[in-house]
């Protein structure tokens, strides 16, 4: 009785809670933060958790690894740029780079729906082989299920991966220091777009490309220049609006950036246009938002260049009000950005 009674009084939302259903319909912005606050470390709490990054850094008396974890359920299986292997394999493998470790072995495990193209596996199968191959790790052991048809589509995966850190440098959250300066590693909003295209069978312009790609040789370079990185997150779910509001309040610290300085290609652009769609809330999978401290802005954006010439310094962290996100407008003013209100685009990941 008394085991019953703690956990309801640990648990700050009720299964029956309005909230949860919500969720059914989207999986980003201020109610999956809520979520996974109020929820997921109410229950796990531990020091390793507490770090907020996007995997475990795990002390050994060898050095430290980090360990993460992602499944991927993108609709459709595959759009232009990639494909839901390609990206399984690529979000994990960015997750360990933007804790600053080297990527090293990967898991796979598949979710399959009764009637799946045996087609369609090889060619998800394949694709992840060659993304492993691209990104220098390996897939080392996995798992697969098969479910009812209907209760699937098509094909789920994921993905946990571990990496090595080879170097002192600590990246995360809590060294984000008023006077960084905060920098985007290309174009933003390519990924979420071409889903979104391939989805809707939108005929645009120009036509875009997802973003998907492995991004520790980028990070392996910005190391390798002596480079003090205080923190890195690669701008999924959310975009990058979100990984601002994200590590602004991650760090108790205000964020400003000057809208003028984001890098949005005109397709990309346009088609928000459009769509009535704010770029910086559409989704990357292969861009990050790296914050250095200043006095490193100029070499890390000469590096970021060399791999990528639409990298841009955005902005500065501000000893200002805790969390705030604010953003300087092409006319002078300046307004708030804040986390988005639930996710524009579903399953892009």
């Amino acid at each position: 009785m008394n085991e019953t009674k703690a956990l309801e009084i640990a648990c700050p939302l009720p299964l029956n809670d309005h909230r949860h259903i919500k969720l059914a319909h989207g999986g980003g912005g201020r109610m999956m933060q809520q979520l996974i606050e109020d929820v997921f470390v109410a229950a796990f709490d531990n020091p390793v958790l507490r770090g907020g990054h996007d995997g475990a850094v795990l002390e050994f008396p060898h050095g430290r690894s980090v360990l993460t974890t992602d499944s991927y359920v993108v609709r459709p299986l595959f759009f232009p740029g990639g494909d839901i292997g390609a990206l399984a394999v690529n979000g994990t493998v960015n997750d360990l780079t933007m804790c600053g470790a080297e990527p090293l072995f990967l898991t796979a495990s598949f979710i399959l729906e009764e009637g799946l193209e045996t087609e369609k596996l090889w060619r998800v199968v394949k694709s992840m082989r060659s993304a492993a191959d691209a990104a220098g790790v390996s897939i080392v052991t996995g798992d697969t299920k098969v479910v009812e048809r209907g209760h699937g589509d098509g094909m789920y995966i994921n993905t946990s991966g571990v990496g090595r850190i080879n170097h002192d440098t600590r990246v995360g959250p809590k060294r984000i220091a008023a006077g960084d300066v905060i920098l985007v590693s290309g174009d933003i909003g390519r990924h979420g777009m071409a889903v979104m295209g391939e989805r809707e069978g939108l005929a645009f312009t120009t036509p875009i490309e997802s973003d998907c790609m492995p991004l520790w040789s980028t990070v392996h370079a910005m190391l390798s220049a002596g480079i003090d990185i205080h923190c890195m997150r690669d701008a999924t779910r959310g975009g990058l609006c979100a990984v601002l509001n994200e590590l602004a309040r991650g760090s108790s610290l205000q964020f400003d950036v000057d809208e003028r300085d984001i890098p949005i290609s005109e397709s990309v652009r346009g088609a928000c246009e459009v769509l009535g769609l704010d770029a910086t809330h559409v989704a990357c999978e292969g861009r990050f938002v790296a914050i250095v401290p200043r006095g490193d802005e100029e070499r890390a954006l000469y590096v970021l260049k060399s791999q990528n010439e639409s990298a841009s310094m955005i902005g500065r962290v501000l000893d200002g009000e805790p969390g705030l996100v604010t953003i300087r407008t092409p006319i002078g003013g300046r307004r708030i950005l804040d986390m988005p209100a639930g996710e524009l685009l579903p399953r892009i990941c």
